[in-house]
C-alpha cells in the first residue's frame, strides 16, 4: 500500500500558475501509474492527467491539454502537476491516485490508492 499526500494548492488569479505535488510513502511510486483527478462543487470527479508506471506516456484531458504537464521525480518519490494559464473553471479539489503497474487510465476505478486532495481556487 502506498500513501499519497498532495500539496501545492492555493488561490491564484486567472492566467497564473501552480505546481501540485503528490508525495508518496510506504512504497516506491516508480512502480505505479499515477493520475490526477479533480472535483468541483456539485460536479463529479473528472480526469485531469496521468502518467504510466514506466513514465513513457502521459495523457491529458482535452480541457487542460497544452496548459498542464504531469511529470515524475523518481528520486523524490513524487509526481507533479504543473498548471499554467489557469482559468476559473479549473477551480476544484485536486486528487492524485496511484495504480500498481498502471497504464495511465483516465477512469478512477483502477486506482487503488488516493490522496486526501488539495484545493485549487482560480479567481477571475
Amino acid at each position: 500500500q502506498v500513501q499519497l499526500v498532495e500539496s501545492g494548492g492555493g488561490l491564484v488569479q486567472a492566467g497564473g500558475s501552480l505546481r501540485l505535488s503528490c508525495a508518496a510513502s510506504g512504497r516506491t511510486l516508480s512502480s505505479y501509474g499515477v493520475g490526477w483527478f479533480r472535483q468541483a462543487p456539485g460536479k463529479e470527479r473528472e480526469f485531469v492527467a496521468s502518467i504510466t508506471w514506466t513514465s513513457s506516456i502521459t495523457y491529458y484531458a482535452d480541457s487542460v491539454k497544452g496548459r498542464f504537464t504531469i511529470s515524475r521525480d523518481v528520486a523524490k518519490n513524487t509526481v507533479y502537476l504543473q498548471m499554467n494559464s489557469l482559468k476559473p473553471e479549473d477551480t476544484a479539489v485536486y486528487f492524485c491516485a496511484a495504480h500498481l503497474y498502471g497504464l495511465g487510465s483516465a477512469a478512477a476505478s483502477p486506482y487503488e490508492n488516493w490522496g486526501q486532495g488539495t484545493q485549487v481556487t482560480v479567481s477571475s
